[in-house]
């Protein structure tokens, strides 16, 4: 009879420092020769883990024995174990090759072919398996101990980091590592935070163009080219700013564990937790869920913000001549029929130029600037009266939630009440209402929390006069994003553009740096939609006409 061994070890470590996988084929060649069987073939899984099927080696095996006619009548196996850990997946297998006639025979689990020898190979099977998830869960325990005490259990260190050996012993007589930083990597790391926080030549770049402009310099990740997905990756770790977190996925990374789960160990940073949550900040606003692509990549000026008057759709930008010449074009008319709206294409430099020269010479004056940051203090006077009273009223229903949950807990300590699916609903959906008023608090205390008492006239006068001299800088990208801050839409009927924009983000942009990024002595914000009056019930809105 032909047959087909298969030895197996669970790492690659194991297969070059061990002896097990010549003592396997050594025993089963052995075992085969008193039994008089011929070796057909020897298959050999050199760092494969038995609990699943995704063993290359395995699936080759299974291959070649489910042909028709198959080359061996049996696959010959040190123990079942290097078969399968999986009790079900075993039987699953083990069906499989029994319909092409081909059996799983261990040389140090012998059983028999009758109704006894199935039992027993199903008991095998299962103490392998609970052998397994033991051996797991006390090997995770130990990883988490030293995760700890600061030390690192992975093999392969994050981008921007390399191993180092430590004089404390481990597993083995092995010494332990920890995390230094690489500086060559983390130059390339620092120069991701940048371009993602600064732009280049005034212009800013999201993940792809960084990957591209990286690619184009010949810097690699580990000798393969950039990808997007790994310069989020590289943006949303929090290991750059010296938190490293271990056991943050279930076994193989197949579904995220709780947060409660992570065990935290701190790293030398890269970058500093101030510009990290600017890039993570800013990510979230940029995010397509929050802010169409289209308009944080696009050059055009205007893109997101003009609205037609005559029909309320948006504008945007058509070309004529091959691409000479540029308008703004009502999307009803683009898309659907002329006749619908009578706004017509308006050049796309005359109406720039407009924009930029009344919000630089009629809005964003000193004089304006005061006379807006006095109405915002009148509205927010009148309107604080209302929220105090919302508040109240935020504060006792969440006092009431919070007691309801406080008597669930105390009606089931006390054994009055089962812990059954409904009482776990019922807590779920008390803890989703105090969440949703805390939200709604938080937001009433945000609107009164505006510190407009800190603009000094000083401020005020610093402000217009860099702000003026960036509005009319085309080269540079800051108009552009103060545009997306301070501009909440521009309609246009016939002649006349209609600014709407926030006395509260420009109360904010005065005296509350968003970014590292200077002009002149005020802080330069990124695009962030929370400070819009959108849906707000307190708009504080001002509203400016242009008139061509």
């Amino acid at each position: 009879m032909a047959v087909a061994l298969y030895a197996r070890v669970s790492t690659v470590r194991q297969a070059e420092q061990d002896l097990s996988i010549p003592d396997q084929l050594r025993q089963m060649q052995d075992w085969c020769t008193r039994n008089g069987l011929l070796v057909a073939k020897e298959y050999v899984e050199a760092g494969a883990s038995a609990t699943d099927d995704r063993r290359p080696v395995f699936q080759t095996m299974i291959g070649d024995a489910t042909t028709s006619p198959s080359p061996f009548d049996a696959i010959i196996v040190h123990s079942l174990s290097r078969f399968f850990r999986d009790s079900l997946e075993f039987g699953l297998y083990e069906r499989k090759l029994n319909k092409g006639g081909v059996k799983v025979i261990s040389i140090t689990q012998q059983t028999s072919d009758d109704s006894a020898g199935n039992m027993s190979k199903k008991i095998f099977s299962l103490f392998d398996e609970y052998q397994s998830k033991e051996n797991g869960k006390h090997t995770l325990r130990a990883m988490k101990e030293n995760a700890r005490q600061g030390y690192f259990n992975g093999s392969k260190p994050p981008f921007g980091y390399r191993t180092v050996d430590c004089e404390v012993l481990g597993n083995k007589g092995k010494k332990k590592k920890k995390l230094a930083i690489d500086d060559g990597q983390a130059a390339v790391v620092k120069k991701i935070y940048h371009l993602y926080l600064e732009g280049m030549d005034g212009l800013p770049m999201g993940m792809k163009a960084i990957a591209d402009h990286l690619n184009r310099r010949g810097s690699t990740l580990h000798g393969k080219p950039w990808r997007l997905q790994k310069i989020q990756q590289i943006l949303s770790d929090t290991v750059y700013m010296g938190d490293y977190h271990f056991n943050r996925t279930s076994d193989k990374g197949q579904q995220k564990k709780p947060a409660a789960e992570w065990i935290r160990t701190e790293v030398p940073a890269i970058i500093d937790r101030v510009t990290f949550e600017e890039v993570r900040e800013l990510r979230s606003n940029r995010a397509p869920s929050q802010t169409s692509p289209r308009i944080v990549t696009s050059p055009t000026l205007l893109t997101g913000l003009l609205k037609c008057g005559c029909c309320g759709s948006g504008l945007t930008l058509a070309t004529g001549k091959s691409g000479r010449y540029k308008y703004y074009r009502c999307t009803t008319r683009s898309s659907k029929a002329t006749f619908l709206c009578t706004t017509a294409p308006i050049p796309m430099e005359k109406l720039d130029e407009l924009v930029l020269r009344q919000l630089a010479d009629k809005v964003f004056t000193k004089a304006r600037v005061t006379l807006m940051v006095k109405e915002l203090k009148k509205r927010l006077k009148n309107a604080h009266t209302l929220e105090d009273e919302q508040l109240r009223a935020l504060k006792l229903s969440l006092k009431s939630a919070e007691e309801g949950i406080e008597r669930l807990y105390q009606a089931v300590e006390q054994g009055i009440l089962p812990l059954d699916d409904t009482l776990t609903e019922r807590g779920q959906k008390l803890k989703s209402h105090r969440q949703a008023i805390m939200l709604e608090m938080a937001s009433l205390r945000g609107r009164q929390e505006i510190p407009v008492n800190a603009i000094t006239p000083k401020r005020v006068d610093e402000f217009a006069k860099a702000l003026r001299a960036k509005l009319l800088d085309r080269s540079s990208s800051f108009g552009k994003q103060y545009l997306r801050l301070l501009v909440d839409q521009i309609v246009i009927s016939g002649k006349c553009a209609e600014i709407t924009g926030s006395y509260a983000n420009l109360a904010r942009v005065l005296v509350e740096p968003t970014s590292k990024r200077r002009l002149g002595t005020i802080t330069v914000p990124s695009f962030i939609p929370k400070w819009r009056p959108v849906g707000d019930s307190n708009p504080c809105t001002r509203r400016e006409r242009a008139i061509s």
